[in-house]
């Protein structure tokens, strides 16, 4: 996202060549009145977010909430379990995230520690928002413990965070695959568009393997050197992005009523696309911009039996861990603190004796 830094590239030998590409969006930047690229980006995410909440307003306007109450008393023990099943998964696979980003980093992190991080700082963020700044603060405060620096904490956001993109890139290029005729019946594109365009996102991701496979490879992000994973990093990094995707699908794949007409493959690749447009909106969980997406997409239910199902998904998916998460790091620190208020008790008596 760094646009007006070089590139730097390093060969195994260890001679550095530093190559600056220029292409046709930062040659624009360059004339453009600075911090201009920056509002842009804002306005629109906000005109995203509008286009959302417009749709959704209008959607729940002829949505009869009598009937929405109904369908939250007809999910059954059984979706629920199997939610919270799935939302475990999920969150166990993100401390994936954590542990291909250490690894890459060479830095050690009892997983105990690790998994709090990831845990944490994804629940907190998740419902907070912007990401880069509430999810590094809670892994800096965890993984300082450590002996991890800032600087550190910051690689490995960076690490986590091409992660996540390489998963969900790989996942939609898979399901517009898997999935055309499905997914042709929903938007009335021809099939062999949706499957050339994912063959094409395949391809990318193929190309990106290629490209960090040949030599090590390092950028240069915001003045400093980040050493990019490879291939074997790379493809653990893609299956953990792929397995977290998959399982937080589920999660919302398990309260849908049964009149939506979907197989799990298509609705995945809706699932992914309503991310998607939710991360670019930039509200907290996507929220607004998620449910419009797939309110407006899933075919088959009503619209009240939907809603039902979404406001159960961020329930399971994203306030309870909320929840859960801020009693464990209060429990953390607090028996931390005791400790540490035991051992100076323990000094100042073995002293005083």
């Amino acid at each position: 996202m760094q646009q007006d830094e070089d590139l730097a590239i390093s060969s195994h030998s260890g001679l550095p060549a530093v190559v600056r590409r220029k292409n046709f969006f930062e040659s624009l930047q360059e004339r453009l009145p600075h911090g201009a690229s920056h509002v842009f980006g804002v306005l629109a995410s906000l005109a995203l977010f509008g286009i959302a909440a417009y749709i959704l307003a209008n959607t729940l306007s002829h949505v009869r909430f009598a009937d929405v109450a109904e369908a939250l008393t007809a999910t059954s023990g059984g979706q629920i379990l199997a939610a919270l099943f799935f939302t475990v998964l999920s969150y166990v696979a993100l401390t994936g995230y954590d542990v291909s980003a250490l690894r890459q980093i060479r830095h050690t992190s009892p997983y105990r520690v690790t998994a709090l991080a990831s845990f944490a700082s994804y629940a907190i963020s998740f419902n907070l928002g912007f990401p880069i700044v509430t999810g590094a603060a809670v892994r800096y405060w965890i993984y300082s413990r450590v002996g991890m620096t800032a600087l550190q904490v910051a690689n490995l956001t960076v690490i986590t965070g091409v992660t996540f993109w390489l998963g969900m890139t790989a996942v939609v290029g898979f399901t517009l695959v898997k999935a055309a005729g499905s997914l042709a019946a929903l938007d009335r594109l021809p099939t062999p568009l949706h499957t050339a365009i994912g063959v094409l996102i395949l391809a990318t991701v193929a190309g990106y393997g290629a490209w960090v496979a040949l030599e090590p490879r390092r950028i240069r992000l915001r003045g400093h050197v980040l050493e990019m994973p490879g291939v074997g990093s790379t493809v653990e990094q893609l299956a953990v992005g792929v397995a977290d995707l998959c399982a937080a699908s589920a999660v919302l794949y398990m309260l849908l009523p049964a009149g939506v007409d979907l197989d799990y493959t298509a609705f995945l690749a809706v699932y992914v696309l309503a991310c998607i447009l939710g991360v670019v909106s930039h509200a907290p969980g996507g929220i607004g911009v998620f449910e419009a997406t797939m309110l407006h997409a899933l075919p088959g239910a009503s619209q009240e039996s939907v809603l039902a199902s979404l406001l159960l998904f961020r329930v399971v998916y994203y306030f309870l861990p909320f929840i859960v998460a801020l009693a464990t790091l209060g429990a953390d620190e607090g028996a931390r603190r005791w400790g540490a208020l035991r051992d100076a008790v323990a000094r100042i008596i073995e002293e005083r004796t």
